[in-house]
């Protein structure tokens, strides 16, 4: 997925109703994970996904603010993140419980 022509959200559009199921990216454009639901708004908000395990088995909840991550509306207006973080440095983030 070419980023390049897609638009970055402003920190007023990262709400619930606008990132909460959208799919998460590596920096690899590798799939990682899909938003599970928002803590706050704006930058400081939580946003909280699962990473690692296989089919929802193994997997472990965690939470990055919001700023860690690049949200964008592609050419089509859907909206996905892209973290700079690898999975392995995902992996290792503490558990996230609400």
């Amino acid at each position: 997925m070419d980023h390049g022509q897609h638009v970055r959200l402003a920190l007023a559009e990262i709400t619930p109703d606008v990132v909460e199921g959208v799919t998460i990216y590596g920096r690899d454009e590798d799939v990682i994970s899909s938003v599970d639901h928002l803590h706050g708004s704006g930058e400081q908000a939580q946003v909280v996904f699962d990473v690692g395990g296989f089919l929802g088995i193994g997997s472990k909840r965690v939470a990055l603010f919001a700023s860690q991550f690049d949200f964008m509306r592609d050419e089509n207006g859907n909206v996905h993140a892209i973290t700079q973080m690898t999975m392995d440095q995902l992996e290792a983030l503490p558990e996230h419980t609400d």
